[in-house]
Parts: structure tokens; C-alpha cells; sequence
């Protein structure tokens, strides 16, 4: 058995470290093993079930002496998906051509023209457009915003300036900026927030979406240089607040946020401008609302 001492007395005493069990060992070579077999094991069960999908949807519409299959002993797995990706690159290179946009803008009218149909196709068609076009801007940042009050960071990711009606009655520069629930991304809130209140994070997409996914149990390492990782960017607490006031306050001893003294109050002192507590002030009321919002430029 080993032993450790206990506190940093060197009068304490020694204590046995009890010795692992059997079931203990045996529990523990389970979770390892679990940990190293589960994202392989998932990976290919979904897969399997992917190209399974499509060959049971995609090869029975091939008639049978066009199918490879019917001329073999065994089946090919994957011939379905091999097959609809092909099809995809020949109805695009179609597209791009001019008979192929005269044929997109003759459907696209016909769909037009249906009552629910209409809207059903050209909500689909501006979510595809949006996830698949060649659009370098969207989803592209993970920033972090003050969600749902000022003190509480959420994680997000900008899709876009906010342009339209939402842009013109904003006195501010607004970016159209995601938040995702976790540990389901696909749905979440649309927050038009000022460009100056939000703070870019360094890591990728990719890895903001599986820290999410994962309620952060998954979290990307900070590859920032070492002086920056020591260096704390965004102050919280009264600290904070009091940066935002205007004008500035000061943290008092005690913790609480000062202001400066009204005219009546500062009368009766010494310095016209000395910073005290609102709660010394006959008539003031403690309020978190400070003046304009901090703001946080990426360094």
C-alpha cells in the first residue's frame, strides 16, 4: 500500500492510501476501453447507416440491366451514393448552363404560382443557399456576447451584417449573431447586437460547434500566444461596470460602485469631485444602469 501525508503540517499525520479493487480495476479498464471505442464505434454505425440509406432508396429506381448488381453475385455497397452524387454534379453542371437556368426560372415560376407549395420552396431554397453557397462570412466567427444580461457570456457565431429595416432604425453598426441551445445547435436565438459589444474568439467554428454539442465537456485549447493567456481581456464584476459609466465611477473599498457627487451633496465637502458610495448620497439610487456598453475590440 502507498501512503500520503495529509496538510502541510509537518506534525500531521501519514494515511494509507487504500490499494484499488478488482471491480475497480475492472470498471476502469471498461471506461477506457469505452472512451477509445465509442467515437470509432459511432462513426461507423453512422456510416454504414448513411450509405445503407441510400442504396435502399437509390438502386431500386435503376432498372435491372443497368444494374451492376444484376450481373454479379453480390451486392456493391456505397452504389447508391456513388450513384446520387453523380447525379448531383450532372443536374449542377445543367444548372450553370444557359437551357439550365431558363429551366430553374420556368419551374421556379410554376412553384410560384402554388399557394403552399410557394412558400415551403423558397423557405428551403434561402436555408440551402445560406448553409451551402460559397459564403465566406457565415458561421465563420465565434464571438462572445453578454446574453441574456450584462455579467453572463454566451457563445455565438455571426452570420452576416445586419442590413434592411432592422439596420436603418439601429443607431449602431449590428451583426447578425446566432446563438445556438445546447446540446441541440439547430435551434437557437437570432441577436442583432452593436459590433463594438462583442469580443472574437480565436478558435474555429468546427470546434465552437463541439463545445456546444458537448455542453462543454469538450473545450479547444487557447493557442493565443502566453502573455495574451495570462492576460485577462474582459473584466467582470464592478470592475466592469465601473468602466462603463460615464463618466467613469471608481470600485470603492467596500466593493460598491461610486459616483460622482451630485452638486447639492458636494457643496457640503472639501472636494466638489470626490467619488463616495450612492448609498451616502440623501436621494440616490443604486442602478446598473451605468452609461454606455464597454466595448471589446479583438486583439
Amino acid at each position: 500500500m502507498g501512503i500520503f501525508r495529509v496538510g502541510k503540517n509537518p506534525k500531521s499525520r501519514f494515511r494509507k492510501h487504500p490499494r484499488r479493487t478488482f471491480l475497480g480495476r475492472i470498471r476502469g479498464y471498461f471506461f477506457a476501453g469505452l472512451l477509445v471505442t465509442a467515437p470509432l464505434g459511432i462513426t461507423l454505425w453512422l456510416t454504414w447507416g448513411i450509405i445503407t440509406f441510400f442504396d435502399s432508396t437509390v438502386v431500386p429506381l435503376i432498372p435491372p440491366h443497368y444494374n451492376p448488381e444484376t450481373y454479379l453475385p453480390v451486392q456493391l455497397p456505397g452504389l447508391g451514393l456513388l450513384l446520387a452524387f453523380v447525379v448531383l454534379v450532372v443536374v449542377g453542371w445543367v444548372a450553370a448552363g444557359l437551357f439550365g437556368r431558363w429551366l430553374v426560372r420556368m419551374s421556379e415560376r410554376l412553384l410560384n404560382q402554388m399557394p403552399v407549395v410557394r412558400n415551403v420552396y423558397s423557405a428551403v431554397k434561402q436555408i440551402m443557399e445560406t448553409v451551402l453557397a460559397q459564403n465566406a462570412n457565415a458561421f465563420r466567427y465565434v464571438v462572445l456576447v453578454e446574453y441574456p444580461r450584462r455579467g453572463i457570456w454566451t457563445m455565438g457565431f455571426v452570420t452576416g451584417n445586419t442590413d434592411g429595416e432592422v439596420k436603418n432604425v439601429v443607431d449602431a453598426e449590428l451583426v447578425n449573431v446566432f446563438v445556438p441551445t445546447t446540446p441541440n445547435p439547430t435551434s437557437g436565438f437570432l441577436l442583432f447586437v452593436p459590433k463594438k459589444d462583442l469580443y472574437y474568439l480565436d478558435m474555429t467554428s468546427e470546434e465552437g460547434f463541439k463545445m456546444l454539442v458537448s455542453t462543454g465537456i469538450v473545450t479547444p485549447p487557447d493557442r493565443r500566444p502566453e502573455e495574451k493567456r495570462t492576460t485577462p481581456i474582459i473584466k467582470a464584476g464592478n470592475e466592469a461596470l465601473a468602466e462603463r459609466s460615464d463618466p467613469p465611477a471608481e470600485v470603492l473599498s467596500n466593493g460598491k460602485i461610486s459616483k460622482w457627487r451630485p452638486i447639492e451633496a458636494a457643496e457640503s465637502t472639501e472636494s466638489a469631485g470626490e467619488p463616495v458610495a450612492l448609498d451616502q448620497v440623501d436621494g440616490a439610487e443604486e442602478t446598473d444602469d451605468l452609461g454606455p456598453e464597454r466595448t471589446v475590440t479583438r486583439s
